[in-house]
């Protein structure tokens, strides 16, 4: 091997070694170890050594004698202190690192896609087997450890083995585990790997690999489009523990910044007049649209600006609402990983696939100049039950039981094997206790006392007055309990005076041909959980607002913490349905809105309640205030506390009137304006409808607000 090549794979290794204390190393000190390897021993003047260039010496035992001559030098340490930072001191020490690890048996992951090739029936039947080899070709070498991955769903490492020789070319043969003929039909790279245990009936499977903070980087993870995957030790050796039974899981740990990919879209859209362009996109992996004229959409930074040059091009007596609206998501909001059906006209749904590029302006083209690359997964005729929509592009994401319909056209395919197919795993940002005690203003023992209600009953009540962050909370607990903040495992629904069991769980709804059964968001929730071991958390904001009995109906039972997975037939359907162990339910209560009746005693039995009260005196106010750093500000919290003593003791209102801090936590600057704002249009209408009878106290407090801000 060069010595350029051996150069190129240690910056490469350095990359990604760290500090001992704990950082990486900077790309600037990677290039000072690099040049200092390459070419200070030169300066050394040394009659014995065969090569001034370091990376000419790729055998660990060379380089150790070699080491030590150079050590032995008169002139090292004037040579290493010129290289500046001990570099060439510090560099020698690594890279014999690096050559120990070359030396050692690396750990090697072979992937199999089972559309292409039957990967369990080989492993199952044989003792060796031949694996095509497409990266690492120079690393890969004998005696190397290695394991066989099945690619697709419930997918992950089904045998353990060893790698018996070098890679080598071989003959394109007749394999009877073969299943297409795209498959190594020419001469290729490939490795024997002898396997050693037999892992199909008890599959190490990627979800826990995911879910694990050693292992959740695995290459194979990160990135699954080819044929064999390095494997650190540390992350060997968890998968060990896994197959020994010796595993204990340690969860995935902060991930930088806010989530790695957001939550994907849902898009209908129509390639040209009556899909004209489909074949040709098809065949071409991309979807386009028009208004050439207007060039480049990402030179525009708003809506209106797109809106703007539309009428200066085409003319001025449209709005082009639609047309900019259009424009402005496809360049903008629409994502990799989203989801498009195509369709022609009104009725006929065409297609599918998942965009795979961010967009970009093809001046190549001589029309559909605007371009996002797309994996189409299927081609054909699907009829769209009633019109779709006009519009060229149309976000239907909020439109949930709309896009779930449309994607069951294609749920058969879904289901294959074919990883293509399969939806990318969504990872989100960690959230931890600290988290959740930085961001809502209760003190770590309440903190613990809500998350054990809530482990222990499975149903909270979240009671308080308007403004103590009831509904922040509820969602921040959740979070802090599923150790992310994985939006997909929570759900938000607001009651409300006319809501019914038939909106909450299930009812028949006018459709084209009548009436059908449309399950609702607490149905469909419970069925998402049923099979993840992971808790999920259902939200209810006002859930006093509706009437429970009603709503919950046969479920009032299935609730209960100690009848948790029992099952019982629903009203409207003959199924036997169970709320999952792993669903708990969070409501929130506003304690002053007059115009609510109490809460069901039959419901209350099922609940846990926890009072939220207005924070202005916890430690985490206490810090937001003084970041906010206004005297004027100050002085309206603590007209603010007075008033709420004054609350309190009022027996017609009560401390369920008082009024909370977020009415005060802002995400903007705090200035004049939006003080004056808050009091006059916020507050002072308040306080005016709790003393409605009493003009004084309207009057008294009104005065106080005001001048506390003066």
């Amino acid at each position: 091997m060069s010595n350029v090549n051996v150069r190129v794979q240690f910056q490469k290794w350095m990359s990604h070694q760290k500090k001992s204390n704990g950082e990486p190393y900077k790309k600037n000190t990677v290039t000072a170890y690099v040049n200092a390897l390459k070419n200070s021993s030169a300066k050394l003047n040394l009659p014995n050594i065969p090569t001034t260039d370091l990376f000419e010496i790729t055998s660990l035992e060379e380089f150790t004698k070699i080491h030590n001559h150079i050590m032995a030098a008169p002139n090292f340490r004037e040579v290493d202190l010129s290289a500046g930072n001990k570099a060439y001191s510090n560099g020698m020490i690594l890279y014999a690192r690096f050559l120990k690890e070359r030396e050692e048996p690396s750990i090697w992951i072979f992937q199999g896609n089972p559309k292409y090739y039957d990967v369990v029936g080989a492993v199952d039947d044989l003792d060796q087997v031949t694996w095509a080899v497409n990266q690492y070709t120079k690393q890969i070498k004998e005696g190397d450890e290695a394991y066989i991955w099945l690619s697709g769903t419930g997918g992950g490492i089904i045998a353990a083995g060893r790698v018996l020789n070098n890679p080598e070319t071989r003959e394109a043969l007749d394999d009877p585990y073969r299943r297409s003929n795209q498959l190594n039909n020419e001469p290729y790279l490939a490795v024997d790997i002898k396997i050693e245990k037999k892992l199909s009936e008890d599959v190490v499977e990627r979800t826990l690999l995911l879910e694990d903070e050693r292992t959740k980087n695995l290459e194979i993870l990160t990135y699954p489009g080819a044929t064999n995957f390095k494997v650190k030790k540390e992350e060997n050796k968890v998968i060990k523990e896994i197959i020994n039974g010796t595993y204990e899981n340690i969860p995935v740990a902060v991930l930088s910044g806010d989530e790695k990919k957001e939550e994907k879209r849902f898009w209908i859209y129509a390639p040209g007049l009556d899909s004209e362009h489909w074949e040709e996109f098809y065949k071409n992996g991309i979807m386009g649209t028009r208004r050439e004229e207007i060039g480049d959409l990402k030179l525009y930074t708003t809506k209106s600006a797109i809106k703007d040059k539309m009428k200066e091009i085409y003319g001025e007596e449209f709005t082009y609402r639609n047309a900019g609206h259009a424009a402005w998501q496809f360049a903008n909001e629409m994502k990799v990983g989203d989801v498009i059906f195509v369709k022609k006209g009104l009725s006929k749904i065409i297609g599918r696939g998942i965009v795979s590029s961010d967009y970009f302006y093809d001046v190549s083209r001589k029309e559909y100049n605007h371009v996002r690359k797309v994996n189409w997964t299927h081609k054909g005729e699907w009829e769209h039950e009633g019109q779709a929509v006009a519009k060229m592009l149309t976000d239907i994401t909020p439109y949930t039981e709309y896009y779930k319909k449309l994607e069951r056209n294609f749920y058969d395919v879904l289901n294959d094997s074919d990883p293509s197919f399969e939806e990318e795993e969504i990872r989100y940002s960690d959230y931890t206790e600290t988290d959740f005690l930085s961001e809502v203003y209760i003190n770590k023992e309440k903190y613990h006392t809500l998350k054990n209600l809530l482990m222990r009953k499975k149903n909270l009540i979240l009671l308080g007055a308007p403004g103590v962050g009831k509904t922040y909370a509820a969602e921040r607990l959740a979070y802090s309990m599923m150790s992310k903040k994985d939006k997909s495992r929570l759900q938000v629904v607001q009651f409300h005076q006319s809501y019914s069991y038939e909106d909450f769980i299930m009812g028949y709804r006018p459709s084209e041909n009548g009436f059908s059964i449309v399950k609702g968001p607490f149905y469909e929730f419970c069925k998402k959980a049923e099979p993840d071991d992971r808790p999920y958390f259902f939200i209810i904001d006002e859930i006093n607002r509706g009437n429970l009995s009603k709503i919950f109906g046969e479920l009032l039972m299935l609730i209960e913490n100690d009848k948790r997975g029992k099952e019982l037939r629903l009203l409207y359907e003959d199924e036997q349905f169970s709320v999952p162990e792993n669903v708990f339910i969070i409501g929130m209560m506003n304690t002053a809105d007059r115009s609510l009746a109490m809460i069901d005693y039959a419901l209350r039995r099922r609940f846990a309640f926890f009072e939220f009260e207005p924070a202005f005196e916890s430690l985490g106010f206490k810090e937001y205030q003084n970041e906010v750093g206004n005297k004027k500000f100050d002085s309206l919290i603590q007209t603010v506390i007075a008033m709420n003593i004054e609350i309190a003791d009022d027996t017609a209102l009560g401390s369920g009137f008082r009024i909370g801090h977020s009415y005060f936590s802002s995400l903007t600057e705090i200035d004049e304006h939006w003080l004056k704002e808050v009091v006059e249009y916020e507050l002072i209408p308040l306080i005016t409808e709790y003393w409605f009878d009493e003009p004084s106290q309207i009057s008294l407090w009104s005065g106080k607000l005001r001048g506390a801000i003066q």
